[in-house]
């Protein structure tokens, strides 16, 4: 019986040492695009699982899709996404034990699991912008929001085997001022999935876990050399356990804050971030006697110790809007800014998509409207954010009818972000930037190279055309006669 004990030991550290010798091989493909991503299912739940791709495949968006949908299909439906800040593969060639040193491994929860789920799915390199679209593709597949939850909150929720769920941990990933740092915040996140999957294991439903992260991590050496330069974020420590990280998430947001970078605006429904809004400068401006006012409504929505007033905001699954109230804004009582937006799936592009689908001005009764979802609007799982959004320079918002009372207000949003669904840990998701490739300059300078090349093919093409006399007249000799016929 011991020998049969220690030859499955044996057995399961050639396995772990296999598989992380697979993660240092394909160290080489690439790590600042790519991030790995692990699939298990608890214990006991056997299921034929879908095979890895290639060594040095790169999985993309659409081919992710279709694993989580097999997985899905035949595993359970009661999904823990363990969705981290940043990783890479480094991750586990250098803090995994992959060359023997299995006590000084990082990842001894993760790697139990792995051990006891009869048939995980390591997909080593994942392209980033499919890893950080994850939550929207199980979102659609099992038809459910996600739940972004913490270890402590888990014990009080009751899970149905028969009812899918999608169970949220936001892990964070930083460094400090040596390389150490980063196997600490590992150690800290590997505990937070030893305890999750623990509570899991007493509620005695059958899971299907992921961990993977919404953007890669870079290089080691690289990073070193920007925390000698002072550049790297600050470390989050990982000893005092998942409170402790939050508690200096928290102290480093208001630093940052007391040093001019302030909070966005954020609206929680059952004490759940799911609208977040952020703008460099808020203004609006009326027409009045042939003269526009101006008004400054970013020092009443931003700063410390600023609290807007955001009653009448609302969100759910298909639709989100925030309210900002105000007072006294340009002789008028009560003034209203609303964005309302709203996602759905569109067949064509087979994602969601979120739009700004417009913006009002509320004001003493009457209401000014702007149709802002012709050019406001990204993924589903992103923020929008655009350098400058207005209404009467290079607009992207219009009134909604040609007699709308939004034809007398200008509205101008400078560096402007917003996000009103798949909010995470009151953190913006991945930004889609409204800037276009093709810039009114670009335009104008391929246009004038084209005319230029067009100028230079014609006279190139007249020359060719050129063609020497064969006589010539000699002054002192008789006239060179042609005849007609020639």
């Amino acid at each position: 019986m011991a020998t049969t004990g220690t030859l499955h030991l044996r057995s399961v550290s050639a396995r772990l040492t296999v598989f992380l010798a697979l993660l240092n091989a394909l160290d080489s493909v690439n790590c600042d695009e790519q991030v790995p991503l692990i699939l298990w299912t608890s214990a006991g739940v056997s299921r034929p699982g879908p095979s890895p791709p290639a060594a040095g495949h790169i999985v993309g968006q659409q081919q992710l899709s279709s694993y989580l949908e097999t997985a899905l299909n035949d595993g359970p439906r009661n999904v823990v996404l363990f969705l981290q800040d940043k990783m890479s593969i480094e991750d586990f060639t250098m803090y995994g034990g992959a060359f023997g040193n299995k006590q000084d491994t990082a990842f001894p929860n993760l790697e139990g699991a792995l051990m006891s789920s009869s048939s995980p799915l390591v997909l080593p390199a994942v392209s980033w912008p499919a890893s950080n679209a994850v939550i929207g593709q199980l979102q659609d597949q099992l038809e459910t929001s996600p739940l972004y939850m913490d270890p402590e909150t888990l014990s009080q929720l009751r899970l149905n085997a028969s009812s899918p769920a999608l169970l949220v941990f936001r892990l964070p990933y930083g460094i400090g001022a040596d390389l150490m740092s980063a196997k600490e915040i590992l150690s800290g996140n590997d505990e937070v999935i030893g305890q999750v999957l623990s509570t899991m294991k007493t509620q005695a439903v059958p899971y299907t876990a992921i961990y993977t992260a919404l953007q890669p991590s870079r290089e080691a050496a690289s990073l070193s050399m920007e925390a000698g330069r002072g550049g790297g974020r600050s470390l989050l420590q990982a000893k005092g356990g998942y409170r402790e990280r939050e508690r200096e998430r928290e102290r480093q947001r208001r630093i940052k804050e007391k040093a001019g970078i302030y909070a966005p605006v954020e609206f929680k429904e059952d004490e759940e971030t799911c609208i977040l809004l952020w703008a460099k400068g808020l203004s609006v401006s009326i027409l009045r006697s042939g003269r526009w006012e101006d008004h400054d409504l970013t020092p009443s929505t931003f700063g410390e110790g600023v609290s807007p007033k955001l009653h009448g905001s609302s969100c759910d699954k298909t639709r989100s809007k925030l309210v900002l109230n105000y007072e006294n804004v340009l002789g008028h009582r009560s003034f209203k800014l609303i964005f309302a937006m709203s996602q759905r799936l569109y067949k064509v592009s087979a994602r969601r998509w979120f739009t700004l689908d417009t913006v009002e001005l509320e004001y003493d009764g009457t209401k000014a409207k702007f149709n802002g979802s012709r050019k406001v609007y990204a993924p589903a799982e992103y923020s929008y954010r655009c350098e400058s959004v207005t209404n009467f320079r290079w607009p992207q918002l219009v009134p909604r009818t040609f007699n709308d009372p939004a034809n007398q207000w200008r509205v101008s949003f400078e560096d402007f972000q917003i996000q009103g669904f798949n909010v995470s840990a009151s953190d913006f998701s991945y930004a889609s930037d409204c800037a276009g490739f093709f810039s009114p300059g670009i335009w104008m300078g391929l246009m004038t190279s084209l005319l230029m090349v067009l100028v230079l093919t014609y006279g190139l093409h007249m020359i060719m055309q050129l063609r020497t006399m064969d006589r010539f007249d000699d002054p002192k000799g008789p006239a060179i006669s042609v005849p007609q016929t020639e």
